[in-house]
């Protein structure tokens, strides 16, 4: 509508039955629009709620799970199963074993049931992070395939 003063805008939002909105108040002249304030604060938060679920998205979970050097099979099974789901919904997986008193002395045992979990899910995911040991805990992390 170009550049009004104040008042006439007023007096155009009031006959018009709508609000004069404040867009710009830094820049010379001050830059307002005659909008229904209402349906526009229901659009901005709209697309303030789309822009949280988009980074919710690119943001996905990291699912853990503890696992045993003397695991049981069963148990075992039940966790791979577990993880392939969590790994199809597009979530990373960290299995993790802590090493108990005697355990410690037999690293090796922790580390083929962690490949042995990998290998498990290989049709599914990939390694994204090797097999590490950080003092009484030894983990993997796996990504989803693409």
């Amino acid at each position: 509508m170009g550049i009004k003063s104040l008042e006439d805008a007023k007096t155009i939002a009031n006959f018009a039955g709508l609000d004069l909105v404040l867009m710009s108040g830094n820049s010379t002249p001050a830059v307002g629009k005659i909008i229904d304030y209402n349906k526009y604060k229901y659009e901005k938060s709209k697309k303030q709620k789309e822009a949280m679920k988009k980074q919710r998205e690119t943001n996905k979970e990291l699912k853990e799970y503890r696992l045993s050097p003397v695991i049981d099979v069963h148990d075992f099974e039940t966790r791979v199963k577990n993880a392939r789901e969590y790994l199809t919904k597009g979530h990373k997986v960290r299995a993790f074993i802590r090493f108990k008193g005697r355990q410690m002395s037999h690293p090796e045992l922790g580390r083929e049931v962690l490949e042995k979990f990998a290998e498990n899910l290989s049709d599914v995911s990939m390694i994204d992070t090797p097999v590490k040991q950080e003092g009484k805990n030894m983990f993997l992390i796996l990504a989803p395939k693409k």
